[in-house]
Order: C-alpha cells, then sequence, then structure tokens
C-alpha cells in the first residue's frame, strides 16, 4: 500500500498534517467520481455514534461546503468539514477487499479506542 500526503493546511492557528490516500483509495474515489459526472468528490466526516463515540461518515458530494477542506490525488477528491479535522487529522484512507466484501478503511492516529464491533472510535 503506498500513500501519499496531500497536503499541510494552517487555518485559525491550527496546522493540519492533512489526510493520506492510499493507491487503492485514490482509485476507488476517482472511479465513483467518474460514474456520476455532477460528484465532485467524496466528502469524509464524523458524527456522534456507538458506544466510543464517533463514526466515521463518508457520502458522494456534488456541492462542497466553503469550510470543507480538500485533499485531492491524481484527480481523487476528499473533502474533509473543518470542524471534523481535529478528529480525523493525519488520517490514512484506504480502500481494501477482504473476500466478496470491499470497503474503505481508516487509520487515525488520533483514534485512542474504538468499540469492539469496530462502528465508532474515540478520540
Amino acid at each position: 500500500m503506498q500513500t501519499e500526503n496531500v497536503g499541510t493546511f494552517s487555518l485559525d492557528e491550527n496546522v493540519w498534517q492533512g489526510i493520506l490516500l492510499s493507491d487503492d483509495a485514490v482509485q476507488q474515489i476517482t472511479k465513483l467520481m467518474q460514474q456520476d459526472p455532477q460528484v465532485k468528490g467524496l466528502q469524509l466526516g464524523v458524527k456522534q455514534s456507538g458506544c466510543a463515540g464517533f463514526a466515521y461518515v463518508l457520502d458522494l458530494t456534488r456541492a462542497p461546503a466553503e469550510d470543507d477542506l480538500l485533499f485531492e490525488r491524481d484527480g481523487a477528491k476528499l473533502y474533509v468539514p473543518l470542524k471534523a479535522m481535529p478528529f480525523i487529522d493525519g488520517t490514512t484512507v484506504d480502500f481494501v477487499r477482504e473476500g466478496l466484501n470491499q470497503i474503505f478503511k481508516f487509520n487515525n492516529p488520533k483514534a485512542q479506542h474504538a468499540c469492539g464491533c469496530g462502528e465508532s472510535f474515540g478520540v
């Protein structure tokens, strides 16, 4: 798995490491974007959920918000709401195939613990 840091950002005195995208994640995001020309990319956020506190939310986006940060690599675009950055800054996004399943996986250095079912994480 090869990853590449797609940017370092400084906003409101916070220095963000950015989001890392694996080659497989770039390939899958690009594939999803090509299926609908109105899709501008994927949006990665977090919501309060589960027994550990937070869950990742990944959706196609046609109209990114003004405060979304854009992480782009080789044409693949990942938008992250500014308010999510304190929870997921430095995360590596990967796309893996496990048997018949294909899913995005997140390696988040800020996650201190995860729930037993793997659906949520705590920081």
